[in-house]
């Protein structure tokens, strides 16, 4: 089994906004943080603004998003 992103134990996103739905989040956990998890939009602010300037409604499927916070700084 790939390796899982090293915050998905901290994600806001998995240990609130989906909470209430485990079937979506499962889909996004296989597709967003196990393994690359380099195209995940909250990573990518994370890594490059601090997790401070993650949005809460932010996600992971948000690329587009993600990068526009990016430029925005």
């Amino acid at each position: 089994m790939a390796d899982e992103c090293e915050v998905l134990s901290v994600c806001l996103f998995f240990n609130d906004k989906m909470a209430n739905m485990p079937g979506s989040a499962a889909g996004f956990k296989r597709r967003y943080c196990q393994g690359d998890n380099s195209t995940c939009a909250r990573y990518m602010v994370l890594k490059a603004l601090g997790k401070e300037k993650v949005p809460g409604d932010l996600f992971p499927n948000q690329e587009d998003k993600a990068k526009k916070i990016i430029a925005a700084g």
